[in-house]
């Protein structure tokens, strides 16, 4: 059964009612979906810092709104942790030099550990990490090749 982690970016895009990236969620089994704890964390992170950032009452409100809707939607989602299995094809992975920022690197990791393809839009800098299975659910996929 393959499993297909959702990066931040497909997932933001995904709660804000892309077609594309809808249609293909969609379509895809629950079961072969997920997140990573570092995904859930850049999440809540944004809604936390909106929450200190606020200074009216309307601010503050729709911050609280936000965070408690961000994490029933996370909830949705099986969400893949950051354990000793992943640490470690991370720290591998740093050893290489990859030119891949920090979350982006432990979200391969994870992906790497489970044998999961990452989703996203970062084509390009998830790409460089060797043997890592990547797609971008945001693009239509190609035509099906027609039968003569």
């Amino acid at each position: 059964m393959p499993v297909y982690i959702l990066d931040t970016d497909i997932l933001s895009l995904f709660r804000g009612g892309d077609p594309a990236v809808c249609a293909r969620v969609t379509a895809t089994p629950t079961s072969n979906l997920a997140v990573t704890g570092i995904t859930a964390e850049e999440q809540l992170t944004g809604w936390l810092a909106f929450i200190r950032r606020a200074k009216r009452p309307d601010q503050i409100e729709r911050g609280y709104q936000e965070l408690g809707q961000t994490i029933a939607f996370l909830a949705s989602f099986r969400i893949l942790p950051f354990t000793q299995p992943a640490v470690a094809q991370f720290e591998n992975l740093k050893r290489q030099k990859l030119n891949v920022r920090g979350n982006d690197l432990r979200i391969a990791a994870i992906a790497l550990a489970h044998a999961a393809t990452v989703v996203t839009r970062n084509v390009r800098d998830f790409a460089s990490v060797p043997g890592l299975a990547v797609e971008d659910w945001s693009q239509p996929p190609p035509p099906a090749p027609s039968s003569p």
